[in-house]
């Protein structure tokens, strides 16, 4: 909607219109699964006495109110809210490149690439911003007073900065984009073969 609202379905190349429309719905789902994410985290951790996400979720409401729930979301969108724009821009972007040299329309093969390369980019830029936030997320259990005590995104950051420097900032890189390239080359895919199988429908009523 915001999309089609921006112009961004008419023809040609609008870059601004597709890191809007990512942007919108991405703050409009991190509302809904941020808790999801603390809550995953702090199963994740190593020593983890959860065994389930209902435990997990009734001790950090015990210990810490509905706050911990949400002490990361600013971060949260800091973070997701770059990487779906700079992913949205950068599929469009990769997209027209390669339909040049390809078929217009439908096209597998540019998608799934396009796709996986837009989440490889994405992923890469904001890992500063995940590692922030994975710091305030799992505060709440961890035995560093200092990190017990982190605030919000300057403070987090001001932890890692002292103790790690700049590489402390990149800590999983590797990872996140690898994780995250193929997940985006899947999601993209899928959207563009629902929508060209609606198009097709429309175009045969």
């Amino acid at each position: 909607a915001v999309k089609q609202a921006m112009g961004g379905n008419a023809a040609g190349h609008h870059p601004l219109a597709a890191a809007t429309s990512g942007a919108c719905a991405t703050i409009a789902s991190d509302a809904f699964m941020n808790p999801f994410d603390v809550i995953k985290q702090r199963m994740q951790l190593h020593g983890s006495t959860h065994r389930t996400l209902s435990s997990c979720a009734r001790t950090v409401f015990r210990n810490e109110g509905l706050r911990a729930f949400y002490v990361s979301y600013p971060t949260t969108l800091a973070m997701t809210v770059p990487f779906t724009a700079l992913q949205f821009t950068a599929y469009e972007s990769i997209t027209k490149v390669m339909q040049r040299r390809r078929r217009p329309g439908y096209d597998p093969l540019t998608h799934c690439a396009a796709g996986g390369l837009a989440g490889g980019v994405a992923a890469a830029a904001t890992t500063p911003l995940d590692v922030v936030k994975t710091l305030l997320q799992t505060r709440g259990s961890s035995t560093d007073a200092e990190i017990r005590h982190a605030r919000g995104l300057s403070s987090a950051a001001g932890i890692i900065w002292r103790r790690e420097g700049a590489k402390g900032f990149f800590r999983g890189m590797k990872a996140r984009v690898v994780t995250a390239a193929p997940s985006t080359a899947i999601c993209w895919s899928a959207y563009e073969v629902a929508k060209a199988y609606f198009i097709r429908r429309e175009e045969e009523k």
